[in-house]
């Protein structure tokens, strides 16, 4: 058992008969009355997302996981498949597990949470950023914005990022998978 000084991002507890993963939280201590952690939980089973709020010193039931490492070999609708990077074992996955499975190429290592009760995957992890390629974007028309303008544009996995004006197809850049946001152009 645990307590709400425990909760962490990426903790997995067992909460109204499912298992969830603490996906955002906030400690509030007001100027009045007890202190309270308001948190984002999100179903591992069926990627509900949920809010919720519990009272200071509340016990909360933490899953004991294990992790790990895994490489993303391909998508088959909305089935991903993983390689275990130690023994080549293969796994296969729903979309519903992953984060940011717009952001998901292939070959890229990531973590993937284990129950250690019953061996089944929980979520996957996401490294804290990741490589991309552009793909197509509008070019950028200098002397008609302000400060930070920037642009859409598509990479190479799909998704659609918003980048500065100064960032032209075949350009690599460094996307925050937590937010999905573009952090830097990165040179070869």
């Amino acid at each position: 058992m645990a307590s709400t000084s425990d909760i962490r991002k990426g903790l997995c507890i067992r909460y109204n008969n499912d298992i969830y993963k603490i996906i955002e939280f906030l400690h509030v201590k007001p100027g009045k009355g007890p202190a309270f952690v308001r948190t984002k939980l999100r179903s591992v089973t069926s990627g509900k997302v949920l809010d919720n709020t519990f009272s200071a010193g509340h016990k909360i039931e933490d899953v004991r996981v294990e992790t790990r490492s895994y490489q993303f070999l391909y998508a088959e609708g909305e089935t991903y498949h993983f390689m275990n990077t130690d023994d080549y074992n293969q796994i296969a996955l729903q979309e519903g597990a992953l984060d940011t499975p717009d952001l998901l190429k292939e070959g890229e290592v990531v973590t993937i949470l284990f129950n250690t009760e019953d061996a089944m995957p929980l979520s996957v992890d996401m490294p804290a950023s990741v490589i991309l390629e552009i793909t197509y974007t509008e070019p950028g028309v200098k002397g008609n914005t302000a400060t930070n303008a920037t642009k859409p544009a598509k990479v190479e996995t799909g998704a659609e990022i918003n980048v500065p004006l100064f960032i032209n197809e075949g350009d690599k850049i460094k996307v925050d998978t937590a937010t999905s946001s573009y952090m830097e152009r990165v040179k070869e």
